[in-house]
């Protein structure tokens, strides 16, 4: 086979760490279920000695995730929070990181609540202003955290801009890249260091099992994660490296078909009489529309939209039949939550308050059903309110 900077995308979904079998032939690579492994004599392994250090199924998705992102290596958790934690490993008590103000609402509960108990220090500020970024960064700060698109709000930062800071500085920059999935972003490409997953999400594509991931692009970044594995050992089951696998390999042709729909929901909500405002990068009056357009190839699945109060949000929320109520997104059904008691529900009001989390904001991740039968499901339900 070529080498992988030699195929195309959909190519490398399918095939790189997805080789067939070579003992059996199978074009699906086997799940391999086993704890430990024979030695053939002490010292003496087939690379392989206990399953939480490793394992084949994990080997194969880890080299797959890779080289989508373009890292030189990658590194699967149990879950998405799993893997920042484990990131956070990279660093040590008394580091500084600067983070994006508008995060998964898991992230600063991680970073605030048992973070700092070990002597890290946050600041967060509005990323998609490159100036703040810069003037947050200290003599301590060690990582630039950033999601873009923001969840919910779906802000997008520079890459490139915000990298060139980080990289003046000596600090790494690391993209949560689960929104956009490397079908749609490539931050490595963009200048950044590190790049996080929640594979849960778009790269497993069916709502069927949790994971996360850490693309590195350096050595002894990966080295770091891998002992941290070992060590720690919140790694991702064979089952669940397999199912990922699985997923991938349809990555972008879901992802196309997830944009498409998501542009037509997006267009419908921006008409709707019923809705207050509607945050989608897609829509040319979203502020960094522009941005958008110049460092992603497509604008995704998701959306939030302003119903303009909690009655009104429940009462829509109520009524919904195609969409399914729920916390998570990425699936191929249609996902619809309300961030201030879901995803976003440990920032307390005064937190959502501070960063535009209304009671009334709906999340959607648009699936790749019918868009008509999305949006007819969507007209109906909004007409409760």
């Amino acid at each position: 086979m070529p080498k992988d900077k030699q195929l195309g995308f959909s190519t490398r979904t399918i095939h790189v760490g997805q080789e067939p079998d070579p003992e059996t032939g199978a074009v699906t690579a086997p799940i391999y279920a086993t704890s430990t492994y024979v030695q053939e004599e002490i010292g003496k392994n087939k690379g392989y000695a206990y399953a939480r250090t490793s394992n084949p199924t994990r080997t194969r998705l880890e080299q797959n995730l890779a080289s989508l992102e373009g890292g030189v290596a990658s590194r699967v958790f149990a879950s998405g929070m799993a893997a920042i934690h484990a990131l956070c490993t990279l660093y040590k008590s008394g580091d500084h990181v600067v983070c994006g103000n508008n995060l998964y609402g898991g992230v600063p509960r991680l970073f605030n609540q048992v973070l700092t108990g070990y002597g890290f220090e946050f600041t967060y500020v509005d990323t998609s202003d490159p100036k703040k970024v810069e003037r947050a960064i200290r003599k301590a700060t060690r990582m630039v955290y950033i999601e873009t698109p923001t969840n919910p709000l779906m802000t997008i930062t520079d890459i490139r801009a915000i990298s060139e800071i980080a990289r003046s500085k000596r600090v790494d920059l690391t993209i949560d890249n689960t929104f956009m999935s490397p079908y749609f972003q490539q931050p490595i490409k963009l200048g950044a260091d590190i790049v996080v997953h929640s594979t849960t999400k778009f790269l497993n594509g069916h709502s069927d099992g949790l994971g996360g991931a850490v693309v590195c692009t350096r050595p002894e970044q990966a080295e770091s994660l891998g002992f941290v594995q070992k060590t720690a050992g919140a790694i991702l089951s064979p089952f669940e490296c397999w199912l990922v696998l699985r997923g991938v390999k349809t990555l972008a042709v879901r992802m196309e078909q997830h944009d498409r729909n998501g542009r037509a929901v997006a267009a419908f909500l921006s008409r709707h009489k019923k809705v207050k405002k509607v945050f989608y990068p897609g829509l040319p009056d979203h502020p960094q529309y522009a941005l958008a357009q110049k460092q992603m190839t497509g604008f995704g699945a998701m959306i939030s939209f302003e119903t303009g109060s909690l009655a009104n949000a429940n009462k829509m929320l109520r009524r919904v039949r195609i969409c399914s109520l729920g916390e998570s997104l990425g699936g191929v059904e249609t996902l619809i939550s309300h961030p201030a008691t879901m995803t976003h529900a440990a920032l307390g009001k005064e937190g959502r308050r501070a960063i535009g989390i209304t009671d009334g904001l709906v999340r959607i991740s648009v699936g790749i059903e019918n868009v008509e039968d999305i949006i007819a499901d969507l007209d109906q339900a909004l007409a409760a309110i």
